[in-house]
């Protein structure tokens, strides 16, 4: 097998970010000895859920056994299909990610298992959508159908404005590639997509304050 370097896009305050985490989560638990510190650790699981290297090019390049995961895969599908809701701000920001549902469930349907509606309504916060959340009136959406009178092209197209920056929201969960081929058992996605909102939005504020 080759080796190469690779760089990885993310800053070293984030590298340092996820080794104190993994220093602190060592400690709780006792851990024995590993043969990777908790950089060389932290840095095995940035590339992991940004680069979406599966476990054995990872155990390759890190000099580690991957005796102790196993990818889960659908033997039928060859791949795994979910549902995470995304709620993100005007701004563009992530501000919440659910837990995984199967890929077959439908938008509308995923969000009230949620409670996603309900909890929004409350606040009194003016909901955007995509045409997945059709049928409720607590989201907005655009119109469907051909032949659509002027109005509601305009509409439509204010409406694809203002959503953009959620767009840009689910652009930049989906950069981490695990998030697009997932490696192990789905039902532990909706921990992966946490995570990596947790690390997007330091990547967001760094970016923020350096501009």
């Amino acid at each position: 097998m080759l080796f190469y370097p690779a760089a990885l896009p993310l800053s070293r305050q984030t590298l340092d970010y996820t080794a104190g985490i993994i220093r602190r989560h060592r400690k709780q638990i006792g851990s024995p000895w590993r043969k990777l510190n908790p950089g060389r650790q932290a840095l095995l699981v940035l590339a992991y859920l940004r680069k979406g290297e599966t476990f054995a090019e990872l155990a390759a390049g890190f000099g580690v056994s991957t005796a102790a995961d196993r990818p889960f895969y659908s033997g039928k599908h060859r791949k795994h299909g979910m549902n995470l809701q995304v709620i993100a701000s005007p701004h563009g920001d992530i501000v919440w990610v659910s837990g995984p549902l199967p890929g077959a469930v439908h938008d509308l349907t995923a969000a009230r298992i949620w409670g996603i509606i309900r909890e929004l309504a409350a606040c009194g916060l003016v909901v955007l959508g995509d045409k997945g959340y059709l049928g409720e009136d607590d989201i907005r959406t655009p119109y469907r159908g051909r032949n659509k009178p002027a109005s509601q092209k305009d509409a439509n197209r204010a409406h694809a404005r203002l959503r953009a920056p959620g767009e840009r929201a689910n652009a930049q969960l989906k950069s981490w590639r695990i998030v697009r081929k997932l490696r192990c058992c789905p039902w532990r996605a909706g921990q992966l997509a946490k995570a990596i909102h947790v690390l997007q939005a330091r990547e967001n504020r760094r970016m923020r304050h350096s501009a």
